[in-house]
């Protein structure tokens, strides 16, 4: 058993050593975690002596099997409960993150069982994340960002990078949400910013905006 912020620890290391083959920078995991340099030392001190994570000075933080797969079920449980909460409690996908952030440190092994059992084994979360199954595989589907995709290519949106409320709410004003179709219709030199169809909308997003969906071929 782990305490909650060990167990926060661990999955924004998971996350952070995605992006790197290198160790996590002991910076890196404070600006994460939003804490000063010295107490993620402390932390990464416990994890280290619990065997959950290596540490060489100069080569950062790695997870070790057990603390990955630590993380890897706490993400799982995290993805589940977001999935439960769109689908079955009717929250938007905006509204989830917070609270999924308290569900994910249940201990119960079989209310999880039973949760996945229950939402009939999804494979991805309300952002278009994958989660991961029982023993800790996660299958990641082939995705580009929007801003990657080729004039006058039709793809469907499939996820998004930044999953913040208010870039969330922001897709929602505009009727961009998993399963849509969006057309590019101009790609501007100048500042990158694209002209799109949703649907029957049209719509010139930033290149922020392109640079944080998800999508892939289709249509």
């Amino acid at each position: 058993m782990y305490s909650l912020s060990e167990e926060n620890y661990l999955k924004a290391i998971f996350q952070l050593q995605k992006n790197s083959t290198d160790g996590v920078s002991t910076n890196a995991i404070a600006e994460k975690m939003e804490t000063k340099a010295s107490s993620v030392t402390d932390m990464v001190k416990r994890l280290s002596e619990k065997k959950l994570v290596s540490y060489k000075k100069y080569k950062g933080v790695k997870l070790s099997s057990k603390g990955k797969q630590t993380a890897v079920q706490v993400i799982r449980k995290h993805r589940l409960w977001e999935v439960f909460l769109v689908d079955q409690l009717n929250f938007s996908w905006d509204e989830v993150h917070e609270v999924a952030e308290q569900l994910e440190h249940i201990k119960s092994k079989k209310l999880i069982k039973e949760l996945d059992k229950f939402l009939d084994y999804p494979k991805m979360d309300p952002h278009g994340d994958p989660i991961p199954d029982e023993n800790g595989n996660i299958i990641v589907s082939e995705k580009v960002l929007l801003s990657e995709t080729e004039l006058n290519s039709t793809v469907i949106c499939v996820g998004v990078k930044d999953s913040s409320t208010d870039f969330l709410k922001f897709l929602d004003k505009n009727n961009i949400s998993l399963g849509k179709k969006i057309k590019v219709l101009e790609k501007e030199s100048f500042d990158e910013s694209m002209l799109i169809k949703v649907e029957d909308i049209k719509l010139r997003i930033s290149k922020q905006v392109s640079s944080n969906i998800y999508v892939k071929t289709g249509g």
